[in-house]
């Protein structure tokens, strides 16, 4: 029973971190990165479709993205969704393929995107301790209901509260490493 409890407790907390490292994956940073295109939602045959079903997106050099639609006629629906994306992009198509040249980040632009980082971040702490205290909450329920005793509780909850440590120090090491990458020139 505690045991099935804490492995709830970690599964949800991992998926917050999971979750994390997808949003911080599609901010842009100085280099190309097919992450920061394949799940932008195209329109396709009336149904928004991720870009990653698509076609195939590839980085023939570190500022530029190489988007190889599996059906030519899908390039204008994804150019269109790339113009209207919030990437700031301007697609160049040739029939065939797609290319994305990345500008360098302004200095504004990143501490811009060193902010948004950082309330990612925070996100994802926060849905950690929401999965501490529902997990607390649980241990309090199965020591009313006689289910576990106060001590078994206590130490579910110091058990927790280190699950819960452990995963806020990965997060905050995947946030500065992502900052790091931004603030490289």
């Amino acid at each position: 029973m505690l045991s099935d409890l804490y492995v709830d407790a970690k599964t949800r907390m991992r998926g917050a971190i999971q979750a994390l490292e997808e949003d911080l994956a599609a901010i842009r940073t100085g280099r190309a990165n097919p992450a920061l295109v394949e799940k932008l939602s195209v329109e396709y045959y009336g149904a928004p479709t991720p870009l990653q079903q698509l076609a195939s997106v590839g980085v023939p050099e570190p500022r530029t993205l190489l988007i190889r639609p599996f059906d030519p006629a899908t390039i204008k629906d994804i150019g269109r969704a790339i113009q209207a994306s919030d990437l700031g992009l301007n697609p160049n198509s040739d029939g065939k393929v797609i290319r994305l040249h990345l500008p360098p980040l302004t200095e504004e632009r990143r501490e811009q995107l060193v902010r948004i980082v950082g309330q990612r971040v925070e996100e994802a702490r926060i849905a950690i301790r929401n999965v501490r205290r529902d997990s607390i909450r649980e241990l309090k329920e199965f020591e009313n209901e006689d289910m576990i005793s106060e001590d078994e509780r206590i130490r579910g909850e110091k058990e927790i509260q280190q699950y819960t440590d452990d995963f806020i120090s990965e997060i905050d090491e995947t946030g500065d490493r992502k900052e790091k990458e931004i603030r490289e020139v």
